[in-house]
């Protein structure tokens, strides 16, 4: 069925077009905007049903987005009097993709830090210097406004996301140790993305150190904590799953007790600062809760684990959407400059990346992976970080762009490699 429904979309994707180029020669205006976002969606299905472009089908829907955003942006910006960039749904979105992400992780993704600890330290320190610093080179070459140049910067100081893991598997690199790259730079985000903000981006923007760690683990650790969590669950012992009910149980009365009002009592008692690591810990209560929840929901509906993925993808199209629709008019005043910053920025995370791992000896594999590593970047934190600090349409203008290209690049450079092995393989 849905092979057949894939080609039918191919086929009304193309026709779309042809109308749509027609539309444009004899100059019918009005058609063109729903011809353009018909066409997008169209040919993003369709793409499924062709082998070679299946790898490509994310980024046709990130494009569906952008084009969405762009031609109508009113439409994604509110519905009625709701703000479809209020904070919290915003957060909520981002939670929502980063646990998503994060069930195709497991704890045994660690581990890889014991048999691959120099190709984990040249692949997290490549990565929180190379990409945070030819950010900031940028800003200084393009002179971008503030929030805008701020952005950049945002973009390059995030962890790698798992997009540099499907890239790998598809360029046959060294998987484990991009598995592992991954988790461990996410892991140190909370502590390296602020830092990296408050040195190279400081005179840009206001960056509060505590706020800015605080917020990357509501909006990554929290969420892949809660998938790791499931997973642990899952393969856990008797004794191991008793504890963690102990502590869902009182995570449970915790949460309902301040939801009945002893939060605005601990206000008025309590610092902003004790106030915000108390959030912080409701947060990580949170994660137990979801964790052991969604145990329970997987073994009740097996298929829901394996939906997760594509979940995290309408998260990211939504993000990818609203920031698009917000930032429309810095787009088209400073877009193609962004653009440009966006494809030097990612060209020499890949470059980098990849000759100074063969300059220290790896082999061409584990270089290919550190070069993804590094050129990747996770493109819904830097726009969950935005919206966080109410920067959406400025701030999160870079992570809009970035992302689109950064999968555009990955998947041909990861096809290239793979291509050529090919090759290599059949001469």
């Amino acid at each position: 069925m849905i092979p057949q429904i894939q080609k039918y979309s191919l086929n009304l994707g193309l026709f779309s077009v042809m109308i749509l180029i027609l539309s444009l020669l004899l100059g019918w205006e009005n058609g063109t905007a729903p011809l353009a976002v018909s066409s997008s969606v169209f040919l993003a299905i369709g793409m499924g049903s062709i082998n070679s472009l299946k790898s490509y089908q994310y980024t046709a829907w990130i494009l569906v987005a952008i084009s969405c955003g762009m031609i109508y942006p009113s439409a994604f910006l509110k519905w009625g009097d709701f703000d479809l960039r209020n904070k919290w749904l915003l957060l909520v979105v981002v939670q929502i993709v980063m646990f998503g992400m994060g069930t195709q992780m497991s704890i045994k993704d660690f581990y890889g830090v014991k048999t691959m600890g120099k190709g984990v330290l040249v692949g997290i320190l490549c990565h929180f210097t190379i990409m945070p610093g030819v950010g900031y080179l940028l800003t200084k070459l393009f002179h971008f406004e503030p929030e805008i140049a701020a952005g950049i910067i945002l973009i390059g100081s995030c962890s790698s996301g798992l997009a540099s893991n499907v890239m790998v598997f598809i360029a046959r690199a060294n998987l484990p140790l991009s598995v592992t790259v991954t988790a461990v730079s996410t892991l140190l985000a909370p502590i390296m993305t602020p830092l990296m903000m408050q040195q190279l981006a400081g005179t840009y923007v206001e960056v509060s150190f505590l706020n800015m760690c605080v917020e990357i683990i509501k909006i990554v650790i929290v969420p892949i904590g809660a998938a790791l969590l499931y997973d642990a669950y899952l393969n856990g012992s008797p004794r191991f799953r008793r504890q963690v009910n102990r502590l869902f149980l009182l995570a449970i009365i915790w949460l309902s007790i301040v939801l009945f009002g002893v939060w605005n009592l601990l206000t008025a008692m309590f610092s902003e600062t004790t106030m915000l690591l108390l959030e912080l810990t409701n947060f990580i209560l949170g994660t137990i809760i979801v964790g052991v929840l969604y145990y329970h929901l997987v073994i009740w509906r097996p298929k829901i684990h394996s939906f997760m993925p594509m979940l995290s993808m309408m998260g990211i199209v939504y993000f990818t959407t609203v920031t698009t629709a917000a930032s429309r008019e810095n787009i088209m005043s400073i877009g193609i400059l962004i653009l440009i910053a966006s494809i030097v920025h990612n060209t020499l995370g890949y470059t980098l990346g990849y000759w100074i791992s063969r300059g220290l000896g790896f082999d061409k594999n584990s270089s290919r992976t550190i070069a993804l590593e590094v050129g990747l970047q996770n493109g819904g934190m830097a726009s969950g970080l935005a919206g966080s600090m109410g920067k959406l349409a400025t701030v999160g203008l870079a992570a809009a762009i970035f992302s689109p290209w950064m999968n555009i690049s990955g998947s041909l450079l990861a096809n290239y490699w793979r291509r050529k092995d090919e090759v290599g393989y059949s001469k």
